[in-house]
């Protein structure tokens, strides 16, 4: 109670005069003005508001913070969905979600190509056929050709 005789002294009407405006504020649910809400629904604007409550609590009447709290925490809930970005971070796509909608679309099955690919292909690993061929190659007449090295 003594928050509250402190703040009916004439010494703090100031304090007094903002807390009855934020409390109309709160009651009548006014519209903030657009320009207002720009500044507020950013990162800066919540930081610049968290700040000047943190410096309310420190430095004014406990009352007046907790109602300047209150107000501020409704003002960036208006804000926020006044101009579509809380909307749009929750529904636009992010990486992630594209990432796993890609991931998913580029799962195919086995297909006959696949397989008889398999089948025909000889398998080589590090340069080194496992099955020996069944031809040798021979070379043919080069007719006067120089060769592809560039040395005569």
């Amino acid at each position: 109670m003594d928050s509250f005789t402190e703040l009916l002294n004439k010494k703090h009407m100031g304090e007094l005069f903002l807390v009855i405006l934020m409390i109309i504020y709160l009651v009548m649910g006014l519209k903030t003005p657009d320009f207002v809400i720009d500044m507020i629904d950013n990162t800066i604007g919540k930081i610049v508001i968290i700040l000047l409550v943190i410096y309310l609590f420190m430095n004014a009447n406990p009352i007046l913070a907790v109602v300047a709290a209150l107000v501020a925490f409704d003002l960036m809930r208006r804000s926020s969905g006044s101009t579509g970005l809380g909307d749009l971070a929750a529904y636009a796509p992010s990486e992630k979600k594209k990432m796993s909608q890609f991931t998913a679309f580029n799962q195919f099955p086995y297909t006959l190509e696949q397989e008889v690919v398999a089948k025909m292909a000889p398998i080589v690993r590090s340069g080194v056929s496992i099955i020996p061929p069944s031809f040798k190659p021979l070379l043919d007449n080069q007719h006067d050709a120089s060769p592809l090295t560039g040395s005569n």
